[in-house]
């Protein structure tokens, strides 16, 4: 299936879909120097990736026009949500390499994109956190710890799309600990065990002793 046809459900234009495949071009160039999708997964890329970060499209608050995603990795689902979208994407990503190809691929599809390179557990208190509507996250840490970095756009009222796996009730038992969510599980169109998780309430009860 060509990746037009492929993300038709979503209204991605033909334009966009052009700069995904040079998005997909460039990440697999570099997927040869540095480790950003898991290697079994390079020849599934549109279908383990490129749709896993659209399917989030459908469940963006009306109005929402900039997200923060952290542990970007790759940019995704940030950097893909900023070229298939429209949206304007913060990228926090760490990782001095990942973050020289998330740099790249914004210059080379053009995106409404820009890199943090920042650690997560700094993000509270940070002084220039930008506003956004949506965080997300895929594959980065377990809820409870998800909900500590995603804490300061939460508590400014962003919604929180995070993937999650199989797991995901137990993490949601051990997050309620030291958490009072408003959840909502929506199931993944490319992972069968998992789900988007949908957090449109979050406020905290009390810290972890870690």
């Amino acid at each position: 299936m060509q990746p037009f046809d492929l993300l038709r459900p979503y209204d991605v234009s033909r334009e966009s879909c052009q700069r995904l495949e040079a998005y997909v071009d460039l990440l697999l160039a570099w997927q040869k120097r540095i480790n950003l999708i898991g290697p079994s997964t390079a020849e599934q890329v549109w279908t383990r990736h490129i749709l896993d970060a659209v399917q989030l499209m459908p469940l963006l608050p009306p109005g929402s026009l900039a997200l923060a995603d952290l542990g970007s990795g790759a940019g995704i689902p940030g950097l893909v949500l900023a070229i298939a979208g429209g949206y304007e994407a913060h990228l926090y990503e760490s990782n001095g390499k990942k973050a020289a190809f998330l740099g790249q691929a914004i210059r080379t599809t053009g995106a409404k994109a820009r890199v943090h390179q920042v650690r997560l557990e700094d993000l509270p208190g940070h002084p220039a956190l930008p506003r956004v509507g949506v965080v997300t996250a895929r594959a980065l840490a377990p809820l409870p710890l998800l909900l500590d970095y995603a804490e300061p756009f939460l508590e400014a009222g962003a919604v929180g799309l995070f993937h999650k796996g199989q797991d995901v009730d137990n993490e949601l038992t051990e997050a309620t600990k030291y958490w009072k969510l408003q959840v909502k599980k929506h199931p993944s169109i490319t992972d069968s065990r998992g789900v988007i998780l949908e957090v449109r309430e979050a406020s905290r009860v009390q810290r972890p002793d870690r």
